[in-house]
């Protein structure tokens, strides 16, 4: 008799239902969250049949979490079910829309006893691949963070010393360089910059950490802080500087966790096998592809094929035809954080790939706007990335772009 789980998950409890090929309860309980409800269930399974040779499935509604890892660690295929979808298999059962614990947890093991072949179960990823996923994501995160904590300081520092803003334009980082931020820290209004000397501000690109260019630098950001501009009423100023200084100290912090989590995913992804094979890739180093082993993983059989993999991505068009209205458009539905790798990913190609470039140009030559053109890219890079993966070969531009990457060679010849 086959079985099948279904578990409706909170943080406190869980609700765990079993049903038969039939659809008939074979049992039905509620576990702690801790491993004595974990123990519980593993109990509940062995009760139910199951074994080593024919593992139960199991269907949740969240792909995270220690009852998650725990039940993967057993070796059985664990499917992660959108809530969604659950909320509309449930109107299968009920038109009333009653809701229940036990009811969600019944409707995730018919969900696997009727369209299992539908859904995807969690992939077979080795332990490394799921410590860089860990360090890839939350390196990303923290990066986001940056960006917005940075924009927040850059949209105040407009209303009351743009003469700061323009005194760092152009230089690498911007806001979030050590150099900014150290002089901002000693001088967080026009008043404050006004007075300060060279020797202050030397000695404050010191502490940021520069170390070459210092005097050249410390006299130019001198001229430049001093220069007249428009200025708030004192008291306002004064306190939009105790609010940049605010802002400052958590781009400080922000700045400081993407160091630290650089360095610890780039470390991780160069232990793992398939780093050389991803690198070779232009526009792929360690973070970036850290961050697309991280969503891909190495299950190879994960994905059936490209087509899949490109799908998931959200980097392939998707058709939607009705009657005599058909139209292709980009997929809005997909992996956010390897859509988003893939775009600096393909960014960067098209920048410094010469073959990547033309097939960008290409593109824009044929009426995509740049959005569309570099996911296009995206799209073919991801093609081969997945062919190389799953052949154990690197990176090959012939390859990839045929009759562009002979035209590149031979115009620098």
């Amino acid at each position: 008799m086959k079985v099948f789980c279904g578990v409706d998950w909170s943080e406190r409890h869980h609700d765990i239902a079993l049903v038969d090929e039939h659809g008939q309860l074979v049992d039905k309980r509620r576990i702690s969250d801790n491993l004595e409800g974990f123990t519980s269930l593993v109990d509940m399974l062995a009760a139910a049949g199951d074994s080593a040779d024919a593992p139960i499935p199991v269907a949740i509604e969240t792909p995270r979490g220690l009852l998650v890892a725990a039940l993967r660690a057993t070796g059985r295929r664990v499917y992660s079910i959108n809530p969604m979808a659950v909320a509309r298999y449930r109107e299968r059962y009920s038109v009333s829309r009653k809701k229940s614990d036990h009811v969600d947890a019944m409707v995730l093991a018919n969900i696997l006893r009727t369209d299992a072949h539908a859904h995807r179960a969690l992939p077979a990823d080795s332990e490394l691949v799921q410590a860089v996923a860990v360090l890839a994501r939350a390196h990303q995160d923290a990066t986001w963070r940056r960006t917005r904590a940075s924009n927040e300081l850059r949209s105040l520092l407009r209303e009351y010393f743009p003469g700061f803003l323009d005194a760092f334009a152009g230089r690498k980082g911007y806001l979030t360089s050590p150099d900014a931020r150290a002089v901002l820290a000693i001088a967080a209004t026009p008043a404050e910059a006004a007075k300060l000397s060279r020797v202050r501000i030397t000695a404050a690109l010191r502490r940021g950490g520069r170390q070459r260019g210092v005097d050249e630098l410390a006299a130019e950001l001198y001229e430049a802080l001093r220069r007249p501009q428009l200025r708030q009423l004192p008291m306002v100023e004064a306190a939009m500087g105790c609010q940049a200084l605010a802002l400052l100290a958590t781009l400080n912090v922000e700045c400081a966790s993407v160091d630290q989590l650089t360095e610890a995913t780039s470390e991780a992804f160069r232990r793992h096998p398939d780093h050389e094979i991803v690198t070779s890739f232009p526009g792929l180093a360690d973070v970036t592809g850290a961050r697309v082993l991280a969503e891909i993983g190495d299950d190879r059989t994960r994905f059936a094929d490209a087509r899949a993999l490109k799908a998931y991505a959200g980097s392939a068009p998707v058709t939607r035809a009705s009657g005599r209205s058909i139209s292709v458009t980009h997929r809005k539905v997909k992996n956010d954080r390897l859509a988003a790798a893939g775009y600096l990913w393909s960014f960067v190609a098209a920048t410094h790939a010469p073959p990547a470039k033309q097939h960008y140009q290409r593109r824009r030559d044929h009426g995509d706007r740049h959005p569309a053109a570099l996911r296009n890219l995206f799209n073919r890079l991801l093609g081969c990335l997945h062919h190389c993966l799953v052949t154990g070969q690197r990176y090959d531009e012939t390859a990839a772009f045929g009759s562009t990457a002979h035209q590149v060679r031979a115009s620098r010849a």
